[in-house]
């Protein structure tokens, strides 16, 4: 996955312009999206949208309403029967979370799905969940990435902003960032960058997308359909990047060694690690 694209459940309009963006991924939003009033009545919208759709449709998710909600546990039982590809999970207090949510998924997955619906944490929403993250691992057989999010920590700490004049992460932020890009890794699912929330500056998006990859996040959350092709671009590698890739894993299969001198650089095991990690990159988009 390189898009994550959010979309109210409330409205099937919405949800079926967001299965013809691009994203490789379509979360339907029953929670910050959704009025408490009308979160009962998106439900059944959401369960329509998973069961139809185009042929090929890209994942589909969907955010439910936190643990500690008194929707969480409807929201599930009225999605899950729809077969959705996975559960977006916000405002978790640590890893212990994926356990309850996966007893509850349990509760209502078809059988011919059990145990294959995956989890997405948004794992910076609360202090805990953040601190949690250097401190314990968030592996677990159905994680399939951490999403990481500034807007609602920010709340959560009593923080006037968490950018400064320039436009960059504050420390606090910045730091919640990292953790959420090393448990990731750490955990073996997609490292999941924050949305950026003003749709409609495209080059700054585009900026803060090359610095995601850079850093080493595989993917980036959207808000709006117009970002989708900007983030999946980025995040697919570009033509000098396979050329060099291919260069580098053949020239360690020729050499036969766990060292090499490419183009008058020594190269060793990270940059092989590195040319691969590019190659597999192109060969999931192609498929």
């Amino acid at each position: 996955m390189r898009s994550l694209l959010f979309v109210p459940g409330s409205s099937a309009r919405m949800m079926a312009k967001a299965e013809a963006s691009g994203a490789d991924v379509v979360i339907y939003d029953l929670e910050d999206a959704v009025h408490r009033d009308h979160k009962e009545a998106a439900r059944p919208l959401v369960a329509a949208g998973l069961a139809g759709g185009p042929p090929a449709p890209p994942l589909r998710y969907v955010r439910v309403n936190a643990l500690d909600t008194p929707w969480c546990e409807g929201d599930l039982k009225a999605v899950l029967p729809a077969a959705p590809d996975g559960i977006v999970l916000p405002k978790v207090s640590g890893p212990e979370d994926l356990d309850h949510l996966n007893a509850l998924i349990g509760r209502w997955e078809l059988p011919p799905k059990a145990g294959s619906t995956r989890i997405v944490a948004v794992c910076t929403e609360t202090p805990q969940a953040t601190l949690s993250l250097a401190a314990r691992s968030w592996k677990h057989p159905r994680l399939s990435g951490l999403l990481w999010g500034g807007e609602d920590l920010s709340a959560a700490i009593g923080a006037t902003a968490n950018r400064d004049d320039s436009g960059r992460y504050t420390a606090p932020f910045a730091l919640a960032r990292s953790l959420c890009l090393l448990a990731a890794h750490a955990a073996g699912v997609a490292a999941i960058d924050a949305v950026f929330t003003d749709f409609r500056d495209r080059d700054a998006l585009a900026r803060e997308t090359d610095a995601a990859r850079r850093d080493g996040f595989t993917a980036k959350a959207a808000i709006h359909p117009a970002q989708v092709g900007i983030i999946n671009a980025r995040f697919t590698p570009t033509e000098a990047e396979r050329l060099w890739a291919e260069r580098v894993v053949g020239a360690f299969e020729a050499a036969g060694s766990n060292v090499i001198e490419l183009d008058g650089k020594m190269l060793d095991a990270p940059h092989l690690t590195q040319a691969r990690r590019i190659l597999s990159s192109l060969q999931r988009t192609a498929s």
